[in-house]
């Protein structure tokens, strides 16, 4: 009988990439892959450090593999692997902690996976981490995850990702391309690029800082990749999101009309602060020449409420930019003290219950950003690419710009794309329906 193996990833698509490339090596390796909520001999937690609630929810994960199996070797990889490894193996449980580049060889630390008495932890410095590793994810039938790059060099004042993931460095192109071929030949519709600043694409291949290949010619290349009907570019910086990618974007037909761009704040003196590499007038420009370009484009915004020194007026600041600006949705992040960041030093700490009210501020303002988007798209004929779940008797899926639909369930639906026409928005704040034909698309 082949040992089986379960998997738990939190945070961004990065990691839900790299945790499937782990969990393919392990296959390959004669274990077999089961749901995190089976019985397994072998349970890894990919973990992220973002955000404290990150952090805190890591020891119930470890209970939940204990009660389905107490006798299971738990191993922890990822980002707060990294950070602080003698955390995670200090929880009751855990045998292994690997980092930032040993979590790739997970089969040359697991041995007979008998429990270990002492914990063992096998993390490099940081700076070790300067070759890159492929990965995809296949999330669910319809999209894959594909990431073209990794690290940051970028000093942001509240970030730990530089010091879990190491150096900006990317894929081949010819690697990414590789690594597309095989999505598309596995009936996946689309493909979102991820990475930690995908931006940055091109610096530091292997480990060297040549640029061989820039951001351009690599969504260039990935246009011709046969069999992927979608691609979509995830989180962009405003200052490596250029001219000649936004007109790209508007007359492919294959990348999708939806950039999702980190603001973090919409004062002047907090992005200073912070050691942003923008101000809000470059900002507004990219999101003016995107909507010159693409009138219907969805447009998401990153933004951190409660940073040290944000008063009510660089709040105040914050919300009026947003409100007035051409945008469609916010991912609005509380801040929380991180260790090893020059901002957890930083004079001005906001009161939690005020960084609490501020945060619940903006998301209200992201449901009346959204719902103006999608009424501003009602009426119009779009292509949606239908998800694999029955939610309550109805289908989901998404346009190609990202306005969230649904249609009574039909398992034929499934994987498929179809010209539809947007009719109006649910009580649940959903998009209902109508097929301009019943053909498929694809």
């Amino acid at each position: 009988m082949n040992k089986k193996v379960a998997f738990y990833t939190l945070g961004c698509k990065l990691n839900f990439s790299e945790t499937s490339t782990i969990a393919r090596s392990l296959v390959k390796e004669g274990f077999d892959r089961v749901g995190f909520d089976e019985k397994a001999d072998m349970y890894v937690i990919n973990t992220c450090s973002v955000t404290e609630n990150a952090d805190k929810k890591f020891k119930t994960i470890v209970k939940q593999a204990q009660k389905s199996n107490p006798q299971a070797f738990i191993a922890a990889i990822g980002c707060y692997a990294q950070l602080k490894p003698e955390e995670l193996i200090a929880v009751d449980g855990v045998d292994l902690v690997l980092g930032a580049t040993e979590k790739f060889n997970i089969a040359d630390y697991v041995n007979d996976l008998s429990k270990n008495v002492m914990g063992e932890v096998h993390s490099c410095e940081i700076q070790e981490a300067d070759f890159y590793v492929g990965s995809y994810a296949i999330g669910d039938r319809t999209r894959a995850f594909l990431k073209v790059q990794d690290g940051c060099d970028y000093k942001c004042t509240y970030c730990t990702i530089p010091l879990a993931r190491g150096i900006s460095r990317s894929d081949s192109l010819e690697n990414v391309l590789k690594n597309a071929q095989e999505i598309a030949e596995q009936g996946i519709k689309e493909i979102v690029l991820t990475g930690v600043n995908i931006g940055d694409y091109g610096k530091g291949e292997f480990g060297n800082k040549r640029h061989e290949h820039t951001f351009l010619d690599l969504v260039r290349a990935l246009e011709y990749v046969d069999g992927i009907h979608r691609l979509r570019i995830s989180s962009i910086e405003p200052n490596l999101l250029k001219n000649e990618t936004i007109d790209f974007v508007a007359q492919s037909d294959r990348f999708v009309p939806h950039f999702h761009i980190p603001l973090q704040s919409g004062s002047d003196a907090l992005l200073k602060l912070m050691k942003r590499r923008y101000l809000t007038d470059l900002y507004v420009d990219r999101v003016k020449k995107i909507k010159e370009v693409i009138p219907n484009c969805c447009i998401g915004v990153d933004v951190i409420v409660g940073f040290p020194g944000e008063t009510d007026a660089h709040f105040l600041e914050t919300y009026n930019f947003l409100k007035d600006l051409d945008i469609s949705y916010l991912h609005v992040f509380t801040y929380s003290e991180r260790d090893n960041t020059e901002a957890a030093t930083m004079e001005g700490v906001v009161p939690k219950k005020i960084r609490n009210k501020r945060s619940k501020m903006l998301r209200a303002l992201s449901v009346k950003k959204r719902r103006a988007f999608y009424e501003s798209q009602l009426g119009a004929e779009l292509e949606v690419l239908f998800e694999g779940e029955n939610k309550e008797g109805y289908i989901h899926g998404f346009t190609e710009n990202y306005v969230k639909v649904k249609t009574p369930w039909n398992p034929e639906l499934v994987n498929t794309l179809h010209n539809v026409r947007l009719k109006e928005i649910a009580e649940d704040g959903i998009v209902t329906i109508g097929f301009v034909n019943a053909e498929v698309i694809a």
